[in-house]
């Protein structure tokens, strides 16, 4: 795997694009200039990778927009230590950017395609996430509570258990809705339990699907 000069130039090019469309968190822009997308696309995307586009990446899923990541990053607020949960590690991308911002990242993944593919390449970048192959709807019970969580797929509702799962002052980012856009929702959780949900836009993913994985 290469990480050159070009690629490194091509990023410079993808956080200005980020910049222009209004991300302006120093942490993210930072982490997107060392990440090297190209790494988590097939050789054939490699010239693409740093414009802001999806791509598939294997089991009828996709590689979210880096708007989309950086957004979702953005919004959560991440500081070092954050203990984070991730529904729909995919390609691994957003992963790893999480593990850039200094978050102790837990990922499920409910395709075993990706799951053993991005198992594989996250530790040869130097990224130790705990990821797990499983059911995103029931969250990670074991290492619950967690600082914030993050759902990169479009969820038909909220689920009841990464609510219950997120810490009092922690955040929650999900897309919700069943068409080909969802709406992405912030919610936030006071210190006394109480739900706060605010409405952050319209984005698209692929669909939070149900696992029989054991």
């Amino acid at each position: 795997m290469e990480d050159s000069y070009k690629h490194k130039g091509m990023r410079k090019q993808l956080v200005e694009t980020l910049q222009n469309k209004g991300i302006q968190n120093k942490e993210v822009l930072e982490a997107f200039m060392v990440v090297p997308r190209h790494f988590f696309l097939d050789k054939a995307f490699t010239e693409q990778a740093y414009t802001n586009m999806a791509f598939q990446i294997g089991a009828d899923q996709t590689i979210s927009h880096p708007y989309t990541v950086a957004f979702q990053s953005t919004m959560l607020e991440i500081s070092k230590g954050d203990k984070v949960l991730e529904i729909g590690t995919g390609s691994g991308f957003q992963t790893a950017i999480l593990c850039e911002l200094g978050a102790k990242v837990f990922s499920i993944e409910r395709q075993k395609e990706l799951f053993l593919k991005t198992r594989h390449l996250l530790p040869k970048l130097g990224y130790s996430p705990k990821l797990k192959y499983g059911d995103g709807y029931e969250g990670w019970e074991s290492f619950a509570p967690f600082d914030k969580i993050i759902v990169t797929c479009g969820a038909p509702y909220i689920p009841q258990k990464l609510v219950e799962q997120l810490k009092p002052n922690g955040k929650l980012i999900i897309p919700v809705g069943e068409g080909s856009q969802q709406e992405m929702i912030l919610i936030t959780k006071s210190s006394e339990g109480e739900i706060k949900q605010t409405r952050e836009g319209v984005f698209s993913f692929v669909p939070m699907l149900k696992n029989t994985a054991k």
